[in-house]
């Protein structure tokens, strides 16, 4: 996506240590968000819009190893790992997380047409306020949640409009995540490493 659209600003959690788990996880061999190429041109397009308004897209996480879901349901099933839940899931417990389906496979990501992100400001590349942390798992994530500010409010619902207006389509339990309508793959699920 770096090639595509020059200007994007990429934090890729899981490539990292902040995520809910603490650690980089399997199949992030890069810190490389990469998408279908009919993903990153529609995505290149909502950069191009919210350029003049001084705004820009932040990614936290693209195309995401087959490998990386199975750890995910693998670690939900650890009950002796809890060191990211106040912050990640204060209110639930890791078994939950598969129940209510926070964690769940096969993921969308795998099939390269979806991404989680949200909107900054480009002065500064600070994140607009979205009343919750990305990967934060709980109502309080959910796209129409009502108990937040206006102004929480409003950011949501201009991230909502935009991505839509380019032929993304959002899901209620997440207001980050956005998956390209008539994906190229909406059957295949990819499992290459990062940067491969």
């Amino acid at each position: 996506m770096e090639e595509t659209i020059p200007d994007l600003v990429i934090d890729l959690k899981y490539a990292g240590q902040d995520n809910f788990v603490g650690y980089p996880l399997p199949g992030y061999q890069q810190a490389r968000a990469m998408l279908t190429r009919d993903a990153a041109l529609a995505l290149r397009s909502v950069q191009d819009q919210l350029r003049p308004l001084g705004l820009g897209l932040k990614i936290f996480d693209a195309y995401r190893p087959q490998r990386t879901v199975d750890f995910f349901l693998e670690w939900a099933k650890d009950s002796r790992d809890n060191s990211r839940k106040a912050e990640f899931y204060p209110a639930l417990d890791k078994p939950q997380l598969l129940a209510e389906g926070y964690l769940n496979s096969p993921s969308g990501h795998s099939r390269g047409s979806t991404v989680d992100l949200t909107l900054i400001r480009r002065s500064d590349d600070s994140e607009l306020d979205m009343g919750t942390p990305f990967d934060f798992f709980g109502p309080a994530s959910w796209t129409n949640f009502s108990n937040l500010s206006e102004t929480q409010r409003s950011n949501r619902a201009f991230l909502q409009k935009i991505m839509n207006g380019w032929n993304f389509s959002g899901v209620k339990e997440e207001w980050w995540h956005f998956t390209l309508k008539n994906e190229p793959y909406p059957d295949r699920y990819f499992d290459f490493l990062t940067g491969s």
